[in-house]
C-alpha cells in the first residue's frame, strides 16, 4: 500500500494555490486505487467525484490508498515465485508445505587430539604378571593413558636374563608406546656386540638408537623411561626423565637413578649452556617454559635440549636384594621411596603360594590416588631373587 500526502501548511505549497481547492473529502471508487481528500480551512460548497481523480488533487490532504490485486493476480504471482505452493478451489494462497528433510553426514571435529586408539590404549586400568615380575597400571585424568611398560623374560633362551620398563608418556602415547616396543631391542643389539664391561655404553647406544629412529617418523611428544636390564647375576638400572628405581636392601629403600628435571642444577647447566633457558612457570620449572622433564625419548621440538641419553648404574645381585620397584613419576610425586618399600615388601616376600606382588603394585597406586595424584600411575616389581 502507498500513500501520499500533501500538507497545506507547507512553506512550498501555499493554501492560496492553485493546486489547492477548497472541496469536502471525496473517496474515489476507482478500480485501482482509493483516493481520499480532505478540504482546506474553509468549508466547501460542491462535490465532484472527477476531483478525486488522482491526476488532479482536489485538497490539501491526499491520501491514496492502494487496493489489493484480485486473488486470481495473486495467485499467478505466488506460482511463478514459489512452485511449491498450492492454492485452493476458491483461489485463496494455501501454506507452503515443509521440504522433506535432508540427510547430510556430519564429520566429528578433533582439534588436534591423536586418533582413538586401540582398546587396549583406551583402557582405564593394565595390568599384568610374569615369571619374576607384576604390573599395574592405571590412568589419570587424561583422556587415554599415556604410560607404557615393556617385560621380556628368558631372554636369549636364558631363564635368568630379563628385560623391564616403565614408560611416561608426555604430549600423547606414541613415544612411550614406540620405546617399549623397541628399546630393549635396541639395548640388547648393543649388548651382544659389546664386552660385559661395557654395559653403560651399551645401554646409552641403546637409548640413543631409539630415540632416533623415533623422530624419523612424522610423530610427536615424547616419553621418560626407567628400564632393569638383568644379565649374568648383575643389575643394569637406566633412566631418562622423572621415572624411579627404588631398590629394597632388606628392607631399606635405595635409589637407583635420579630423576632428570630442569631444576637440577647440573641440568640446568646444560640447558643454558646449549642456548636454552629454564624458567618457573606454573608451579613448575620449565624448559622454554614448557616441558618440566629434562631428558627423554622424543620431544623432537625440544631436542637441543631435552635429550636422550640415560644415567646408568651397574651392580651385582646379593641375597639382600630382595625387590625391585620401577615406577612413573605418578607414584614418586605422593609416596616416598621407604614407604614404597614399606607397602610391596611384606606382600611380595611371602611364600609363593601367599605372594602378591600385584595387589603390592595395587596398594601402591591407590595410596598415591589418595593422596591427591591426578597423573598416569605405573607401577612394576621385581622380585630380584628369582634372577640370582
Amino acid at each position: 500500500m502507498s500513500c501520499s500526502v500533501a500538507v497545506s501548511n507547507s512553506p512550498v505549497f501555499s493554501p492560496s494555490s492553485s493546486l489547492f481547492c477548497n472541496k469536502p473529502s471525496v473517496i474515489s471508487s476507482s478500480p485501482e486505487s482509493l483516493s481520499l481528500s480532505l478540504s482546506h480551512l474553509k468549508p466547501s460548497t460542491s462535490v465532484s467525484s472527477s476531483s478525486s481523480s488522482p491526476s488532479s488533487p482536489s485538497s490539501p490532504f491526499r491520501l491514496r490508498l492502494l487496493k489489493p490485486p484480485p486473488p486470481t493476480a495473486l495467485s499467478n504471482s505466488a506460482s511463478v515465485s514459489a512452485p511449491s505452493s498450492s492454492t485452493s478451489p476458491t483461489g485463496t494462497v494455501l501454506k507452503r508445505k515443509r521440504p522433506a528433510r535432508l540427510d547430510i553426514p556430519v564429520s566429528s571435529l578433533t582439534f588436534g587430539v591423536p586418533a582413538t586408539p586401540s582398546s587396549s590404549v583406551a583402557r582405564d586400568v593394565l595390568e599384568a604378571e610374569g615369571h619374576g615380575f607384576s604390573v599395574y597400571c592405571k590412568r589419570g585424568r587424561r583422556e587415554y593413558m599415556e604410560d607404557r611398560y615393556s617385560a621380556a623374560v628368558n631372554l636369549q633362551g636364558q631363564p635368568k636374563q630379563a628385560f623391564f620398563g616403565i614408560f611416561d608418556g608426555h604430549g600423547g602415547s606414541k613415544a612411550a608406546e614406540f620405546a617399549a616396543q623397541n628399546l630393549e631391542k635396541n639395548v640388547m643389539d648393543e649388548v651382544t656386540r659389546r664386552d660385559e664391561d661395557d654395559m653403560e655404553e651399551a645401554v646409552k647406544h641403546g637409548y640413543l638408537n631409539t630415540d632416533s629412529d623415533f623422530l624419523k617418523g612424522d610423530l610427536r611428544g615424547g616419553s621418560c623411561c626407567a628400564t632393569a636390564l638383568i644379565r649374568n647375576g648383575n643389575l643394569v638400572v637406566s633412566n631418562a626423565g622423572d621415572c624411579r628405581a627404588v631398590i629394597s636392601r632388606g628392607g631399606v629403600a635405595e635409589a637407583l637413578t635420579s630423576d632428570h628435571r630442569p631444576s637440577r642444577e647440573d641440568e640446568k647447566d646444560r640447558i643454558e649452556t646449549t642456548g636454552g633457558y629454564v624458567d618457573f612457570c606454573r608451579g613448575v620449572w620449565r624448559i622454554q617454559g614448557s616441558l618440566a622433564v629434562s631428558r627423554g625419548i622424543g620431544d623432537r621440538y625440544l631436542k637441543q635440549w631435552v635429550i636422550a641419553e640415560p644415567e646408568t648404574k651397574v651392580l651385582r645381585i646379593e641375597p639382600e636384594h630382595d625387590l625391585l620397584i620401577l615406577a612413573s613419576d605418578g607414584l614418586w610425586d605422593k609416596v616416598t621411596n621407604q614407604e614404597a618399600v614399606d607397602i610391596a615388601r611384606p606382600l611380595c616376600n611371602g611364600a609363593s603360594n601367599m605372594a602378591q606382588p600385584l595387589m603390592a603394585c595395587k596398594r601402591l597406586v591407590d595410596l598415591s590416588v589418595s593422596r591427591g595424584s591426578s597423573d598416569d600411575i605405573s607401577v612394576m616389581l621385581v622380585k630380584l631373587g628369582q634372577f640370582i
